[in-house]
Order: C-alpha cells, then structure tokens, then sequence
C-alpha cells in the first residue's frame, strides 16, 4: 500500500488556539509528524513551535507570557494601534535572545513543509507564504497571519500589508488537498456543529472599508466562507479523507479574551482529543 501523505491544519482563533496546542503537544509526545503543516492565525504560531520539536512553549506563551500588558491589553492598544503586540510576541520573546526563543536550527531542519495562511489587505486575496520566508529571527509572515483587522493594524511583509489569515482561506483544507496530501487532520476552536455569525463581523467591517475596502469585503463574507470550509471538510471527513478535532466547549474563551481556567481546561481537551489522530493516519 502506498504511504499516505499528511497534512496538519490549525486554524487559530485566537486565545481559543491553546487547543491546538494542546492537539500538538500530545503529536510530539507520541512522536508523530506530518508531511506539510498549514497555520492561520496563532495556529501559525502554534506549528512553528511544533516544526521546532519545542513541546510546551506555546503553552507558556498562552498560560504565562499572555497575561502581560505588553503581550495583549487594551494600553497596548492606544500606544501601537495593535492590541496583540506582535512584535513583542514574535519578536521581542521569540528571537534568538528572547525570553523562549524558536530554536531555528530545529525548526529549518525539520523536512516538514509549512505554509502559514494571510490575507492582502489591499486587493483583498489570499497569500500562502511558505516555511523559506520564515527566517532567522524574522517570522514577520506569522505576524501578518495574526493581525486581526481593526484590533491590529495590518502587519507589512516585503512591501505589502496583510491581515490575519482566517478573513482569507480560514480552513485550508481543499488547499491541502489540492497541494495532494490525501489524509488530512483539521484542527477547529469553534464547535463543530455550530454556524459561525456575521454579526460580529459587520462593525469592523464598516471601519475597515475607509482605508481597505476589499479586506473589509472579505471579512463581511468571513462567516459564510468559515462556514462553506466547515462544510467541505465534514464532507471529507465522511470520505475518510480527513478528521477533523474540535472542542465540545469553548471554556470562556474568545479570540481577545481569556481566563486562566479557560485555557488550561481547553489545553486539555486538545491534547486528549489528539488521541484520535493515530488511528486515523493508520488507515
């Protein structure tokens, strides 16, 4: 029988993106790797750390480093117009002499491929960066995956501004496919089983469309295109093709705030629901 070729999907969320950490954290424990990794949002975060084979790291980010005014607060906010300081997390503590730095060797020699998910908040489509322009001390394209439109100013990578990759392609899996990986691990921080809303969405749009007008177009169909994606991979998933882990409860957590409980309880339930993963690739 031909080997399969695997794909790892993590779609962020936010502060609700520690259950994929806990899903990743369970994979290096039990020594399992896949072929390529596909991160949108914190859940590019969450695989440079997994690539890196720097089990618990994002734990501590999410768990310690998080509950800091530099790391995400509202004062953060008014002094860089972005309420999650990137620079300061993939940057200031993530560099070669930060506080827990990406270990950077491990990360380029491991031959897993990585494409981390944006959206070009000038036109509007969608940019997969892939793991070479991820570099010594530079993980700008993480940054720009993590940029939350209004609560972030858009991050500028080589000349061009992007916003968080969930407003883009929010659930790569027909990328994954397409890029011919045939069994597919999708991790979800939403339920299920549950529509996501446009509502949410409709006043940071409207504050969006004065400098961006095409991101802004594609955060107003953010929830429809979630939802297709969702979808999709359920429909996949029913053909064997892939499995997707996702929590029963969101714990109190949200994509900007958090409660320490919250995380460890969702941090858990990722790690356990990774248990699933083996039997999966398996077949």
């Amino acid at each position: 029988m031909a080997k399969h070729r695997t794909a790892l999907i993590d779609v962020g969320g936010g502060f609700r993106a520690i259950f994929g950490c806990g899903v990743m954290d369970r994979l290096a424990d039990d020594g399992i790797d896949f072929d390529h990794c596909y991160g949108v949002s914190a859940g590019a975060a969450n695989m440079v750390s997994y690539i890196a084979r720097q089990p618990g790291r994002n734990h501590k980010f999410y768990t310690e480093y998080a509950f800091r005014k530099e790391y995400a607060s509202a004062e953060s906010f008014f002094k860089h117009h972005n309420f999650a300081n990137l620079d300061y997390i993939y940057g200031t503590l993530s560099n070669h002499d930060g506080e827990y730095p990406v270990d950077y060797a491990a990360f380029e020699a491991n031959p897993t491929g990585f494409t981390v998910v944006a959206c070009n908040a000038e036109d509007g489509s969608t940019k997969y960066f892939d793991k070479s322009r991820i570099r010594y001390d530079d993980f700008d394209v993480v940054k720009a995956s993590s940029a939350v439109p209004v609560a972030c100013e858009p991050y500028v990578v080589d000349g061009v501004p992007y916003y968080d990759g969930g407003i883009a392609d929010p659930v790569p899996v027909q990328k994954a496919l397409d890029d011919g990986y045939d069994r597919v691990v999708v991790i979800l921080t939403r339920l299920k089983d549950v529509l996501r809303e446009q509502r949410k969405d409709i006043a940071p749009a409207r504050i969006l469309r004065h400098r961006y007008p095409a991101a802004a177009e594609r955060l107003l169909e953010r929830y429809r295109t979630y939802n297709d994606e969702v979808a999709l991979a359920k429909r996949y998933e029913r053909e064997g093709k892939a499995l997707i882990l996702a929590p029963d409860d969101l714990c109190g957590l949200n994509t900007l705030s958090k409660n320490f409980e919250g995380l460890e309880l969702m941090y858990r339930k990722g790690y356990a629901a990774a248990a699933a993963i083996p039997a999966f690739l398996e077949r």
